[in-house]
């Protein structure tokens, strides 16, 4: 009994156990022989890094890649491009195969310096401002000329009825593309002889290489800005030479340029076309620049219709057929899922901007700094008589 008595004595303080002293010898000890209590631990939050609570959770879920590494601060401060008048060249004219010339920074800064890069940036700012504040359907001057451009264009979709796609497995780039394209390159000449005087057939040399590399590249089966800049620039030549005059301006918009891009969606969708130079999801669009340009400035001075007013669904079913920005954004929603701040998040940005004066000047600054002042881009760009190399 008594020595129960004994062991119950001591068991209070034999049986207690006290945290183990660090050693005087680890390097991240404490005070040999101090205190051992310690600050109990920060309350941990519920939920994760990777799950933050709804109220911080951002509108718009990050993307897996940064945006490309540009000057915006550059492009705000940069000047507004101003129109010129096409500078007509004097017959008898020699013309020549056009060839590439750009291959690094350096021959860019001179091609944006040139008087060649003025003019024809001059000329699509001409364009733009043609259509600015007029529907798709207003009615204008159409020539004979512009009519016949856009009967081409007609045959070039014809051609996409008759030449169907391939069965195959990959998601990008159908080979019957090439079939399509090669029918192109066969039929060029006839299709410029439809257009040119007789005085300037001679010319087919220079402006053919422009008008079959103004529909995507039949090797990659790709398509983007570097080509539809060579539309423009096809476009550029004919008004050089005099086949194209300023009062056909707003049917070229209207008329030209729409069918263009009917042209282009048909090629993107039957034949997958890959888009070339893509930003991806900080891109302004996967394929074009220009409709964004032309369109905006259909909106200038707009009543009721704001940049913001591309997210109302009744607004773009009832005028996307009057408007080529807001034909974009239909386009953008139909071939594209998911939250339009998401997969579009520079024209989410865009549809901030107070009034669409503002969206076109910073559209022609963004057109020159992202488009005409880019190796990738510009490096597969022609020069010969019509646009020289200075």
């Amino acid at each position: 009994m008594e020595k129960t008595q004994e062991h119950n004595d001591r068991e209070p303080s034999e049986s207690r156990t006290t945290p183990a002293s660090p050693t005087c010898a680890s390097s991240t000890s404490v005070k040999c022989a101090g205190s051992t209590s310690f600050h109990p631990p920060p309350k941990q939050s519920p939920w994760s890094e990777i799950s933050p609570p709804p109220t911080y959770r951002p509108i718009r879920s990050p993307a897996i890649n940064p945006p490309p590494n540009t000057n915006s601060q550059a492009i705000i401060l940069a000047p507004v491009p101003q129109s010129q008048k096409v500078l007509a060249i004097s017959l008898p004219h020699t013309f020549q195969s056009p060839s590439k010339k750009i291959h690094s920074p350096d021959d860019i800064r001179q091609f944006i310096n040139s008087d060649s890069s003025k003019n024809f940036l001059g000329f699509i700012v001409s364009l733009s401002e043609s259509t600015r504040s007029h529907k798709t359907s207003d009615s204008f001057h159409e020539s004979t000329t512009v009519k016949k451009i856009v009967s081409i264009i007609e045959t070039l979709i014809q051609w996409t009825e008759e030449i169907p796609p391939a069965q195959q497995s990959s998601r990008y780039g159908n080979i019957s593309y090439r079939t399509w394209h090669n029918r192109l390159v066969e039929n060029s000449e006839s299709l410029m002889l439809q257009i040119l005087p007789e005085l300037l057939k001679s010319s087919m040399v220079e402006i053919v290489p422009y008008f079959t590399d103004s529909f995507g590249n039949s090797s990659r089966i790709d398509y983007g800005t570097g080509h539809e800049t060579n539309f423009s620039a096809w476009l550029y030549c004919l008004a050089r030479m005099g086949v194209i005059e300023e009062v056909d301006y707003q049917a070229l918009v209207s008329r030209v340029f729409v069918n263009y891009i009917e042209l282009m969606r048909k090629l993107q969708l039957v034949y997958n076309l890959e888009p070339a130079g893509s930003h991806g999801v900080w891109g302004l669009d996967d394929y074009h620049f220009l409709p964004y340009i032309f369109g905006s400035s259909q909106l200038i001075n707009h009543k009721f219709m704001k940049p913001k007013s591309i997210h109302n669904e009744d607004i773009l079913e009832n005028f996307s057929n009057e408007y080529m920005y807001l034909s974009c954004i239909v386009f953008i929603k139909k071939v594209k899922k998911g939250l339009f701040a998401e997969h579009s998040p520079l024209l989410d940005d865009i549809s901030g901007v107070p009034n669409w004066n503002k969206v076109n000047s910073g559209l022609l600054k963004m057109y020159r700094a992202e488009v005409l002042e880019k190796v990738p881009i510009m490096q597969h760009f022609l020069f010969g008589s019509l646009i020289q190399w200075e």
